[in-house]
């Protein structure tokens, strides 16, 4: 990055940002598709696996640049938190608490990355993102009602506001740790080191790969190179570019878009309030690219160019 401006709508970044955004909202269809023949961990080991494997095969064409050894301890903090709790605690959340919940719990995360970033990390409250996601968030909240089907635990909602916390934490940790790492490495590493914080379920891995069927194990594949290697690599790309504000409400995109993938791929017609919800979150993330650029004490420098 040059200096700390913030690029949030260079051409290549809203491209990376929309490939993220989109196979994050594919996700949502695998995991449904895998997640009734895999346990929650397994399900995490086995896309982690394959994401780290990707990544480490994009990481040696691009070229590795190992980060400095004062990084390590943070690298492994953030990994553990992003790639092994987050998705344990989302997984397990969503046996124990309708979807429609869970959805709204675990966004509430881009708030709160507003909120710190804006207090921690020195990225102010702009405008534009203080008013458009809010609306973005309004938008989730009116598709959850939508989605309820009345299964809501307590542990369910603890899990999901932990995965609430890792993301927000994560999206945080990362856009500090990207001022002296370069993003490709950076997402290798975090993927291997949450790979092994998910080895105590390769048990549980190897007896579901001998009971579920080829197709659901295809779909766990699917979520390690496209929504892990390929989209980590892109949201780094986008997070070292601009506020961890605006990258964190940018995701509020892949309800709208999970709506529309279920449309066609699952024949799932949504409700009139569901399009509504839908059309909100689109509204608040475009508010969010509004305005003039951002400046921040810890924004990630250009390393990939």
């Amino acid at each position: 990055m040059s200096g700390d401006v913030d690029r949030a709508n260079e051409p290549r970044t809203l491209a990376a940002a929309v490939v993220t955004m989109l196979f994050w909202a594919s996700a949502f269809i695998g995991i449904r598709a895998a997640g009734q023949h895999f346990d929650p961990g397994a399900l995490a080991l086995l896309r982690m696996t394959v994401g780290s494997v990707v990544l480490g095969v994009i990481a040696a064409v691009r070229g590795i640049r190992w980060p400095p050894r004062r990084s390590l301890p943070g690298i492994a903090a953030w990994a553990v938190a992003w790639f092994c709790v987050y998705n344990f605690a989302l997984n397990t959340a969503e046996q124990a608490i309708d979807a429609g919940t869970a959805a709204l719990v675990v966004n509430l995360a881009p708030l709160m990355v507003v909120i710190v970033g804006g207090l921690v990390l020195g990225e102010g409250f702009p405008r534009a993102l203080v008013i458009g996601a809010p609306i973005s968030f309004l938008g989730v909240a009116i598709i959850a009602t939508q989605s309820r089907g009345g299964l809501v635990a307590l542990s369910g909602l603890a899990l999901a506001l932990l995965a609430a916390v890792m993301y927000a934490g994560c999206t945080l940790g990362q856009k500090r740790l990207l001022a002296s790492v370069d993003s490709t490495t950076l997402t290798w590493l975090g993927a291997v080191a949450g790979t092994i914080a998910l080895l105590p379920w390769a048990g549980r891995l190897v007896s579901d790969l001998q009971t579920a069927p080829a197709t659901a194990t295809m779909w766990v594949i699917y979520l390690g190179i496209f929504p892990t290697a390929l989209a980590f690599t892109t949201w780094a790309y986008v997070l070292a570019r601009t506020s961890a504000g605006r990258t964190a409400a940018t995701s509020y995109i892949v309800p709208a878009l999970a709506i529309a993938m279920s449309w066609q791929l699952l024949s799932e017609a949504p409700t009139l309030l569901t399009v509504l919800g839908g059309v909100l979150c689109l509204v608040g993330v475009a508010i969010t690219r509004l305005g003039g650029p951002v400046r921040g004490r810890a924004s990630g420098r250009e390393v990939d160019g």
